[in-house]
């Protein structure tokens, strides 16, 4: 089975959510037969590159809160986090571009370590007091080689615009067609979708549903048409 997760870097829930989703997964009878790959999307695709500001100016901007409604939405996301085991810092943090963290995220798709570096990439983000924004290149490189890619080819990567770009928007485009219009949002054999930050208990009734709900192949037509198998392929004999 392949659970596909579409979520952002900048996206708070897709980190809380993530944590929710593996804790389900954990206690899933059948996680060594789930396949989990992450998906892109961008929740400022607009923002350039190098445009950075306080999250909390950016909430009071965007969605026209006070100071004082964006730090308690803050401080609410850090319980939730905590709730989790996360750490999260409710203050200090910034918001920028994330297009270049998902075209490395494919680059680690391709190398294996996709899943540790999205953990990097949400850690640095909302535990650690350096800036996965504010300071250029270097700082993604240095989270890519810590969750065990190559430093040249991260550094290459990023040197490319081009490179992995059209991967981010296929799964963009993806995410449209399936009607997201927000993250994360955790797709089950493109089956099964559940929206948002949910509860682990929801992920476990949906794991196990779209597990139960696993049609055996149903035979079609007569038995002993020709086929290739490991002995090679049988030709029917010439009338």
């Amino acid at each position: 089975m392949r659970v596909e997760i579409w979520s952002d870097i900048a996206c708070p829930w897709c980190y809380v959510g993530k944590a929710r989703f593996e804790k389900a997964l954990a206690a899933f009878p059948h996680r060594e037969d789930v396949e989990v790959v992450h998906r892109s999307f961008e929740l400022d695709p607009g923002r350039a590159k190098g445009d950075v500001e306080s999250v909390l100016t950016m909430l009071t901007r965007k969605y026209g809160m006070t100071e004082a409604q964006a730090e308690a939405g803050e401080d609410n996301l850090g319980a939730q986090a905590a709730a989790e085991g996360l750490d999260y810092r409710t203050r200090g943090r910034d918001h920028g571009n994330t297009f270049d963290m998902h075209r490395l995220l494919h680059l680690a798709k391709d190398r294996g370590r996709q899943d540790e570096l999205i953990q990097a990439l949400y850690r640095a983000n909302f535990a650690e007091e350096r800036s996965v924004f504010a300071e250029g290149d270097e700082r993604l490189v240095e989270l890519a080689t810590g969750a065990g890619l190559d430093a040249a080819e991260a550094r290459a990567v990023l040197a490319d615009p081009e490179a992995y770009a059209d991967a981010v928007r296929e799964d963009e485009r993806e995410a449209a067609e399936l009607g997201a219009n927000g993250v994360p949002l955790f797709v089950l054999d493109r089956k099964y979708g559940v929206s948002g930050a949910q509860p682990a208990e929801v992920f476990t009734q949906a794991l196990d549903r779209a597990w139960g709900e696993r049609a055996p192949l149903e035979p079609v037509g007569r038995d002993g048409a020709a086929a290739c198998g490991p002995d090679g392929c049988a030709v029917p004999p010439r009338d």
